[in-house]
């Protein structure tokens, strides 16, 4: 447990108050999450991201959290569930600490929410160690990738696209990019289903303010694959107040950063990060702060960067790498909060409902996409050469496509169909069956590895394979020809 700050007659072991009067406030208002707290004295005002504890009419235990200092020794704490029944000049204690979580092997194949309190319904959560969410101490130095002292390791996925032009680095950020309905959640699953699978190490799964249907069908799809002895959860949900939404993303980094203590790579998924962004616009509405010009809250960027800054390799430990998928409101990539997140990424995946539309899974759009990994540095100077071509045919082919709508494919010359064609194979060839999406589409789901990508690719843009009909390519796994 880290030290704090302990106030005058609190444990700072277990955060009990021992009884003496100032350190007990009064409820003075209730709006919505935001709970007003009155103090006798100045002294008594708890610090900021303390925790208080109140009890509801019917009984139940609710847990504020400081958010500010008002005059009249008031503070505003936001809660962490529904404040129904809570009334005014209900007792308020102060407990000491802020909120922590628990940490340790207990923690494997559990699910917890924001306060660290079992969710699976599973029994109770018994560990030696708990640690705050939010974090003060300074932070050891990171480590660069790609440096002498730190090799770029790569991380193979058997997803074709992305291992062959957005390869995964331990130690990086990726970003899965994308408006409603594209498939953000189910690629993430079937990452986790590939990668934690196959590669030795743990990983931990963030829900941040997504759907409940979605964590309930994950923790049943892991249990189906056996994954949840590797895992740790941590859901806050799209039915929970802006606090609870807002702080389980810092719960979700600080379960991976005890598994990094250990010595260990850890997969970091975080499912959605905007909704961080979003609950954080909610409670700065709640608190009465003035937005920005474009609507969200002035705290924007330190916020993002709080959290993304603790994503990072250190000396004498593991690996933390993360996979955040992002909501784009309204397909808009200009979005402010998108904007900002994405500066933190190093690969960048942008899904494309024109490809959805077009059958084309995972609609992950090539030439909208980036990533800082393809370098030959990194990947090796084949598979660079490789994916470099593949970008320049998937260009080329985005022109011929706009003159073919309008004049058709018996208009072009032979060159220009020739490579056409291939696009199109390329294109087909770079889809592929999921293994969690079998129950939906019937076909099984594959494994590719990043050689088979590599091979297969290679073959395409030499043209070894235009005597194939495009129709061959699509939703297979390797190459199939020798």
């Amino acid at each position: 447990m880290a030290n704090q700050a302990t106030p005058q007659g609190t444990d700072s072991k277990r955060g009990r108050t021992s009884g003496r009067e100032y350190l007990t406030g009064r409820v003075v208002g209730v709006q919505g999450p935001v709970v007003d707290v009155r103090f006798e004295t100045t002294e008594a005002i708890p610090n900021i991201y303390e925790v208080l504890e109140a009890k509801t009419q019917d009984g139940r235990r609710l847990v504020l959290e400081v958010a500010e200092h008002l005059p009249g020794n008031i503070a505003r704490c936001i809660a962490m569930a529904a404040t129904l029944n809570l009334q005014r000049s209900t007792p308020v204690t102060r407990a000491g600490l802020s909120i922590e979580v628990p940490v340790g092997e207990a923690c494997y194949g559990r699910i917890i929410n924001v306060l660290g309190e079992p969710i699976d319904r599973q029994g109770e959560l018994v560990t030696q160690e708990t640690r705050p969410i939010r974090r003060t101490e300074l932070r050891k130095p990171f480590t660069r990738r790609g440096t002498e002292n730190h090799r770029a390791e790569l991380l193979e996925t058997g997803i074709k696209i992305i291992d062959l032009l957005f390869p995964m680095v331990k130690g990086s950020k990726t970003g899965i990019l994308g408006g409603a309905g594209l498939g953000k959640s189910v690629l993430i699953l079937e990452l986790i289903q590939h990668i934690a699978e196959r590669h030795h190490g743990a990983f931990v799964f963030t829900g941040v303010g997504e759907r409940i249907r979605e964590g309930n069908e994950l923790f049943h799809e892991m249990k189906m694959h056996k994954l949840l002895s590797k895992g740790m959860m941590v859901y806050g949900q799209m039915n929970e107040p802006p606090g609870a939404r807002f702080g389980v993303a810092a719960a979700g980094i600080t379960l991976a950063e005890y598994i990094q203590r250990q010595n260990k790579d850890v997969l970091f998924f975080v499912d959605n990060i905007f909704r961080f962004v979003q609950a954080g616009a909610e409670i700065s509405t709640l608190l009465g702060r003035v937005p920005s010009e474009t609507g969200y809250q002035p705290t924007l960027a330190s916020e993002v960067s709080d959290f993304h800054e603790r994503i990072r390799s250190v000396e004498g430990g593991g690996s933390v790498t993360a996979i955040e998928a992002v909501y784009v409101p309204a397909d808009d990539l200009t979005d402010l909060a998108v904007v900002t997140i994405f500066t933190y990424l190093d690969s960048i995946m942008v899904l494309s409902r024109e490809r959805v539309q077009m059958g084309l899974y995972p609609c992950i759009d090539p030439l909208l996409s980036s990533s800082g990994n393809l370098d030959p540095d990194i990947v090796g100077e084949r598979h660079y050469a490789i994916a470099t071509e593949a970008l320049k045919t998937f260009n080329k082919y985005e022109e011929l496509r706009r003159i073919v709508s309008v004049i058709g494919i018996d208009e072009l010359s032979k060159a220009d169909r020739t490579l056409y064609e291939r696009a199109r194979k390329l294109q087909n060839f770079l889809t592929q069956p999921f293994i969690v999406a079998e129950v939906f589409s019937g076909v099984k789901g594959q494994y590719v590895t990043l050689e088979q990508t590599l091979e297969g690719c290679e073959r395409i843009l030499a043209g070894r394979v235009d005597q194939r009909p495009e129709e061959r390519f699509y939703m297979i796994g390797a190459l199939p020809w020798d």
